[in-house]
């Protein structure tokens, strides 16, 4: 049986650049999507995979990520004495047991295999889950929850995937796999790992998106601080050198992925995540009927 999975790292330390103005001060994990801010969906879906501590990669003047999941002493008086019951539940709900929010400081901006690097000795010699919070997937089984358990039949390290457009490969780590089984929850073993490849040069157009289960073995290799595409200490690299040592597998997640690091993405998330929600369908699809016509 594969050890349990029981820490998740959330790299948040990124200037959100993409999103400027409306990342200047806000962190960009703490874009909305509906009445929840991205880091929030992340943590909730961590913990509906068992996931019990949640470690922050966070850097200067990025604190907003680690203070959303604090008691809010004033807050909370305010909502009791009004009785509003309601949002105080809301507020109340999303915090964490104490001392289960962890934040460590990834003090110069080296890439994402350097942001996980800075959380070793918090992670220690257990297996751990990464999560990107602007890659948000909406499924009835949280992403997470679906890879743990096909890690529990499999062990080793797991990432999730999907296929892009062969001229989007450059943006992506992409897989070199062997035989693909492309159904849904599917597993695809791993032959090769290459960091945002050329579209003429990519083994093929399965990509990783920011969802993984890791072995503590990564480390040694992100030790490195071995340099790849952009310049950076690339996750993907480390993970390539992994391949052989242990089961390494692709995994075929069940959902729709939206990218909230990009524009359309993050205003197609907020739509899709609204038309799952009841209270608010109804009057979405109303707005968007005059919007756009038709049913």
């Amino acid at each position: 049986m594969p050890r349990p999975i029981r820490k998740a790292v959330f790299p948040v330390a990124g200037l959100g650049t993409r999103f400027l103005p409306a990342t200047k001060v806000l962190p960009k994990e703490m874009l909305v999507v509906v009445d929840k801010p991205l880091i929030q969906w992340a943590v909730e879906e961590a913990a509906a995979a068992g996931i019990t501590d949640f470690i922050f990669v966070t850097s200067r003047g990025k604190s907003l990520q680690v203070d959303h999941f604090d008691h809010h002493e004033e807050l909370v008086r305010v909502l009791s004495e009004s009785g509003k019951t309601a949002e105080l539940k809301a507020v109340e709900s999303i915090l964490p047991p104490d001392g289960r929010v962890i934040s460590t400081r990834q003090p110069r901006a080296l890439g994402l295999g350097h942001a996980v690097w800075c959380a070793q000795r918090i992670v220690g010699d257990e297996p751990f889950a990464v999560i990107l919070a602007d890659d948000m997937v909406l499924a009835d089984t949280p992403c997470l929850k679906q890879m743990v358990e096909a890690y529990d039949r499999v062990g080793g390290n797991l990432v999730a995937v999907m296929d892009v457009p062969r001229d989007q490969t450059r943006r992506y780590g992409i897989l070199d796999v062997g035989e693909d089984d492309q159904r849904e929850g599917a597993l695809v073993a791993i032959k090769g790992l290459v960091e945002k490849p050329a579209p003429e040069d990519a083994p093929s157009t399965l990509s990783i998106i920011g969802r993984y289960i890791l072995q503590p073995e990564i480390f040694a290799h992100l030790e490195k601080a071995e340099r790849g595409a952009g310049g950076e200490i690339q996750l993907t690299d480390a993970m390539a050198r992994m391949i052989g040592a242990d089961p390494f597998h692709g995994y075929r997640f069940r959902g729709t992925r939206y990218d909230c690091g990009d524009k359309a993405g993050y205003i197609a998330a907020n739509l899709a995540f609204a038309l799952e929600r009841p209270d608010l369908a109804p009057a979405v699809r109303a707005h968007a009927k005059r919007l756009f016509g038709g049913d």
